[in-house]
């Protein structure tokens, strides 16, 4: 069945987790389907409001792929179709227009909706500044940094703004392009393949770094680029690394994508990440109280996909259950997704973290340097190493160079101070605390 060649497709896309998680608990309602119009089923609400805001775009894409037309995707409840007499009445996904040349870009991923810090201020400035003027400024802008941080929504909201004034886009990541470009080279229609990428205002190619090794893809992706580089069409790609870091790349594949302007995003510092949760909530009509959006914010990392996954699981929950999302609500249901890992954590690990996330050298921690943020450091590091190791306080005034136990109990009681009185210091401890625990 077409249906289960597609999910097949949407595997090898998507982590085991996910696909095991929320794909497999769809079914295909093939009676109520046609070409244009492709129906599932779901099991509950939650994870219809998951692949509602995650999934629509790709499966609708994997069954142009397989059919070479692109159908409307809607879900509905199973419970919705128990009784032979009731309707069918589908939650609508996403309605395309299938007479558009345009692509399917995600509506919530605007300017308007990213949350700005001094993590992805560069980006963010860059891509604002190219929509506004597409192949003028800069071309081809290459967004790069770790998963889960915003590179996709920053070129979502490229697309958006384009689109909205007229320009034709293209949006694909790299795994769609080489799944088009294998089914065109199978079925000899190269032609409609290139009739698709190359006539475009705006392409947008997402996870650059999955070409690597793929030498027919390369050649393909190369004359794209040539071909609308040189008619001063504007493109943008996202990766997880620089060009020049990523192997299995051609040199000149990697020369064309440092053409242009290159953007790093780099991990959100704890203020951005508040903001970000807040912006989240107020956009999705969710309601979380200042002590749950902290404890999300220093427990959940540094992924904003994942923080923002976890927001909407939260919420779900809370509907289902009938119930209003408290604390030790959100910790509960959060549980499984914040895993600390309190064994063999040494104390080098933790000046290592500690050295790191604050910016100074680990022998300047153990030092006895007085400057303001190296005293913090210090602090902290006995305050982690205290109640993360078994360690005793004669051990630890050892370890920190300090004269006897009764210097680590003074500092023991300034950073608990600290920490009652300063709410920002608190969940800066906090998050160095998690990192702590989350780093292997």
């Amino acid at each position: 069945m077409i249906a289960d060649e597609v999910l097949e497709l949407l595997q090898s896309e998507i982590s085991q987790q996910e696909f095991l998680r929320y794909i497999k608990q769809l079914t295909y309602i093939e009676k109520s389907s046609r070409s244009d119009l492709r129906i599932f089923s779901v099991p509950n609400p939650l994870i219809l409001n998951w692949v509602k805001t995650k999934y629509a775009a790709k499966i609708a894409h994997l069954f142009e792929i397989k059919t070479g037309q692109k159908p409307t995707i809607k879900f509905i409840l199973k419970n919705e179709i128990s009784h032979k007499d009731k309707k069918i009445v589908p939650i609508e996904l996403h309605e395309l227009n299938k007479n558009s040349k345009n692509t399917i870009l995600n509506p919530s991923y605007t300017f308007d909706s990213f949350v700005v810090g001094s993590s992805n201020q560069y980006a963010f400035t860059a891509a604002k500044s190219i929509a506004q003027k597409p192949g003028v400024i800069y071309n081809p802008v290459f967004i790069y940094g770790p998963t889960g941080l915003g590179k996709t929504h920053l070129i979502h909201a490229i697309g958006n703004f384009t689109q909205e004034r007229g320009k034709t886009v293209i949006y694909a990541t790299i795994e769609q392009f080489m799944n088009d470009f294998t089914y065109n080279i199978k079925n000899q229609t190269m032609e409609r393949f290139r009739e698709k990428y190359r006539n475009c205002d705006v392409l947008l190619i997402d996870d650059t770094q999955f070409l690597s090794n793929k030498i027919q893809t390369q050649e393909e992706f190369f004359h794209t680029f040539n071909e609308l580089h040189s008619a001063g069409k504007q493109i943008v790609l996202t990766s997880d690394k620089p060009p020049k870091m990523i192997n299995g790349l051609e040199e000149r594949l990697k020369s064309r994508f440092e053409w242009g302007l290159i953007a790093d995003i780099t991990l959100p510092e704890l203020e951005t990440k508040i903001a970000i949760i807040k912006k989240k909530c107020e956009l999705d009509g969710i309601n979380l109280a200042e002590d749950i959006i902290n404890y999300i914010a220093t427990n959940m990392g540094d992924n904003i996909r994942e923080i923002e996954s976890a927001i909407i699981n939260l919420n779900a929950y809370a509907s289902l259950m009938r119930q209003e999302i408290s604390l030790e609500f959100a910790k509960n249901v959060m549980k499984e997704q914040i895993k600390e890992k309190r064994e063999n954590i040494t104390l080098e690990h933790i000046i290592e973290v500690i050295s790191k996330e604050l910016n100074i050298k680990p022998s300047e921690v153990k030092s006895k340097k007085r400057s303001q943020n190296i005293v913090e450091a210090r602090r902290i590091g006995i305050y982690l190493a205290r109640i993360l190791t078994p360690n005793s306080m004669p051990a630890l005034a050892s370890f920190f160079g300090m004269k006897d136990h009764t210097a680590v109990s003074h500092n023991m009681k300034k950073i608990y101070e600290l920490i009652d009185t300063n709410e920002m210091f608190k969940l800066k401890v906090e998050e160095l605390k998690n990192k702590v625990l989350s780093k292997e």
